[in-house]
């Protein structure tokens, strides 16, 4: 039986670490190296008050974890949501910190939230918001300590106007401060596709090891929001078939597959994939545990749990979400010889494109997209490898071969530079 902690995000963060340091004997053997791993370096909590529309004046709170900058600055995203809690924002900086080094980009990990419903805001409010976010964090972020990217309800527009702001703050211009930006304030080319790219890349990578072929692979979406969609029109270029797809409104079926474009029309008109109609319907619970080849989470954290995961009947889990298996469900699915391709991979490359465009914004030399698709490739079928090759030296699945890849750079950094 589980527990309410088996869904407390930190919690599986800190269990994922201290599993994979009872495999890599440095840090087995120190358990001082697990306490500093395991722990943000900084939390930053704020208020940022907004004057609204109506002259009136609210208060948000917003926060920002700086998880460890051992290999380099903290690294991650900006969410604004209405949904927070401080666990959930320390464990995502923790991911991102080992979601860079397994990847081995020279950065570490971070995450910011603001707590607020984008949707109730005008565009004015929004923007006052987001500068209004800058200026109580500035002090602490930047091209040398922390680069910020785009997340859950926000975007390039967003990242611009906090460019700006932090740029206005430091009496220069900073296109490197913040990622994700327009290629009207120097983003990068690339960026918008990298991280679907990078799924693809991975997972084809994985398959190529296992000896298999991705064409006709029968393929599971739990939800069909952006990332969702975005890797089903990917995955049908390349002759697979989707055959469920799920959004809040309920799950379809159809084994010959579903037409995706269709569902991207129905979505982009705001209606429920409910509504295709070449297909069953099904409630949303029943989607995780039908029989597939790929079953790919794309919603939140949590979704298998030791309560499902006995009843999952695909060969391979390819994690779109942060953090969509608990860590005793890793365990059941590895006893049932289900591969998982965990987060911190799947999900590189996003952050390896953003790095990138860090890198562009800092020599002031820019790059054409398919230089950009060159380097992803390369450096993220690299890290693919290395995963694999340590899942086998270890007798592991792949999540733990990840954290050991990830936790040998680290804490080496670590004891280069500091007194660990």
């Amino acid at each position: 039986m589980s527990d309410t902690s088996s869904l407390d995000a930190f919690i599986n963060a800190r269990k994922q670490i201290k599993q994979a340091c009872s495999l890599y004997g440095e840090c087995n053997d120190d358990a001082n190296k697990y306490e500093l791993i395991s722990h943000p370096k900084r939390i930053l909590e704020v208020n940022i008050p907004v004057r609204m529309d109506d002259g009136s004046v609210k208060t948000f709170t917003g926060y920002r974890s700086q998880h460890n900058d051992a290999r380099g600055p903290f690294k991650g995203w900006i969410r604004f949501h209405q949904d927070v809690n401080k666990s959930e924002v320390k464990a995502l900086s923790m991911w991102m910190t080992f979601k860079c080094a397994v990847i081995d980009i020279p950065l570490g990990g971070g995450k910011g939230w603001v707590i607020v419903n984008p949707k109730e805001l005008s565009k004015g409010e929004l923007e006052r918001l987001a500068r209004g976010y800058v200026r109580a964090i500035y002090k602490y972020v930047g091209p040398d300590q922390d680069i910020p990217a785009p997340d859950v309800n926000t975007n390039p527009q967003v990242m611009a106007w906090m460019m700006d702001e932090y740029s206005n703050l430091v009496w220069k211009y900073s296109p490197g401060s913040f990622t994700g930006k327009p290629l009207t304030s120097w983003g990068s080319k690339g960026r918008g596709t990298a991280t679907a790219q990078g799924w693809v890349y991975v997972l084809q990578k994985i398959l190529e090891l296992k000896n298999q072929e991705i064409k006709g692979k029968k393929v599971i979406i739990q939800w069909a929001g952006n990332a969702g969609l975005t890797m089903a029109e990917l995955l049908c270029e390349l002759w697979v078939l989707i055959v469920w797809i799920s959004d809040s409104h309920g799950a379809i079926f159809n084994d010959m597959g579903i037409n995706i474009s269709e569902i991207v029309k129905l979505k982009a008109a705001r209606k429920s994939v409910t509504e295709y109609s070449d297909a069953t319907k099904f409630s949303n619970s029943e989607i995780l545990e039908q029989e597939c080849d790929i079953l790919i989470p794309a919603a939140l954290e949590n979704q298998i749990t030791e309560k499902n995961a006995w009843n999952i009947k695909a060969d391979l889990i390819l994690e779109l979400a942060n953090g969509p298996i608990t860590p005793g469900a890793d365990e059941i699915l590895f006893k049932n010889n289900i591969s998982i391709i965990p987060d911190i991979l799947a999900n590189a490359g996003g952050v390896m494109v953003s790095y990138f465009e860090q890198v562009q914004n800092n020599t002031n030399f820019y790059w054409e997209a398919d230089e950009i698709d060159g380097k992803l490739h390369k450096k993220i079928t690299c890290a693919a490898q290395d995963v694999f090759d340590t899942a086998i030296e270890n007798n592991t699945h792949l999540r733990n071969a990840a954290y050991i890849v990830a936790l040998k750079r680290v804490l080496d950094a670590m004891k280069d530079r500091w007194e660990v």
